[in-house]
């Protein structure tokens, strides 16, 4: 099958992390635009070529514990009720690079803040595929499996992973065949893809070429291996695989999208803004800000949302005294979850799930 090695529609002030795989950041200015990121803004995370795939031979096979194993063609899916929901695809690495400062990261992706976005997804409820197919009452897992090889970690398998059946089952679980309104850019899993509301991008699985319901998680590399988290004294040399934790909802964060880090601020006062995210279905009930190390805190507004499987947006003002100042951010769940405070204390060698405090340093002139 014919590959691409990127994207050829994004605006040009997305920045690339990686060339092969082709792998794109949204700044934090352009991130925090607009609640819905548009297409030709959103993040890029493939762990191999993008797959060229011909929507008329295009088939999903959905198999193992189930009654009727089925082999659907893109206008057969499509025939199933069609239905929309707003998702944010949120990468399991995003801050690494504030890990990556603490302690070395070698050979991952250095992302910043904007490995996020948050679109509209249009396609079908993932348990009416499954009720077509009927469940055994032995499932626990949806196996997913992609039409991309994997070329970073060097298996040349496809992309896999898996989540539990409830999840699949939930009415944020989608196959989409359509992002903001179009059909799914190449580089975004055209013809169809999974999206898993509440979970990490990992999850769901792009270019969806099979469903394996099955007792056990998936096997594959990106399951077993990657998308593992580890207690920090944990590293590459002492490593067990089978002891680490799989990576599932996405942690409670925040994010300082403006002002950004580095930047020269006039005097008086200042716009602070930035988003928030729980994959927790309780979701985000508050953020604070803070420019004193987080002796006192500012609570922000929650500008906007849609639904638990999206972020909130946040904004305040503050006026900041002249010099260097450290502006940070931190969110607390519906049900009082809150971040950890520094980034020693998540830090991990895989550099996954950054969800300390998030600060910016800015100086006030």
């Amino acid at each position: 099958m014919p590959h691409s090695t990127r994207a050829t529609h994004k605006r040009p002030e997305i920045k690339t992390r990686k060339r092969h795989p082709y792998n794109a950041e949204t700044p934090p200015d352009l991130l925090r635009k607009s609640f819905i990121t548009p297409t030709d803004s959103f993040y890029v995370r493939n762990h191999g070529d993008v797959p060229e795939v011909d929507p008329q031979r295009y088939r999903l096979r959905v198999s193992g514990l189930v009654e009727n194993p089925l082999e659907l063609s893109l206008e057969e899916i499509k025939g199933f009720p069609k239905t929309e929901s707003t998702s944010t695809l949120y990468c399991a690495g995003n801050r690494r690079r504030e890990l990556m400062e603490t302690s070395p990261i070698p050979g991952k992706v250095a992302w910043d803040v904007g490995a996020a976005g948050n679109a509209r997804w249009g396609g079908v409820l993932l348990r009416d595929v499954l009720r077509e197919a009927g469940l055994k009452g032995e499932v626990r897992h949806a196996a997913f499996t992609g039409l991309d090889g994997d070329v970073e970690s060097g298996t040349g398998e496809p992309f896999g992973g898996s989540v539990p059946i409830e999840r699949a089952t939930a009415d944020g679980a989608l196959l989409a065949y359509e992002m903001n309104g179009e059909p799914l850019a190449p580089e975004h899993g055209f013809p169809l893809r999974a999206v898993v509301g509440g979970y990490v991008g990992a999850r769901s699985v792009k270019w969806l070429s099979g469903i394996t319901l099955q007792p056990e998680p998936s096997d594959n590399h990106y399951q077993a291996v990657e998308y593992k988290i580890f207690p920090p004294h944990v590293t590459a040399e002492n490593v067990d695989y089978s002891q680490g934790e799989m990576l599932g909802e996405i942690p409670l964060n925040c994010v300082v999208c403006a002002p950004e880090n580095g930047e020269t601020l006039a005097r008086g006062p200042v716009a602070v803004r930035g988003y928030a995210i729980s994959g927790d279905d309780r979701g985000v009930e508050r953020v604070e800000v803070s420019t004193d190390a987080g002796r006192s805190w500012t609570e922000a507004i929650l500008t906007e949302g849609d639904g638990p499987a999206a972020w909130r947006f946040w904004e305040t003002t503050l006026e900041p005294g002249p010099g260097s100042c450290e502006i940070l951010a931190r969110a607390t769940a519906a049900g009082g979850a809150t971040q950890p405070r520094r980034v020693e204390e998540v830090w991990n060698f895989q550099g996954y799930a950054n969800n300390a405090w998030h600060g910016v340093t800015v100086r006030v002139e």
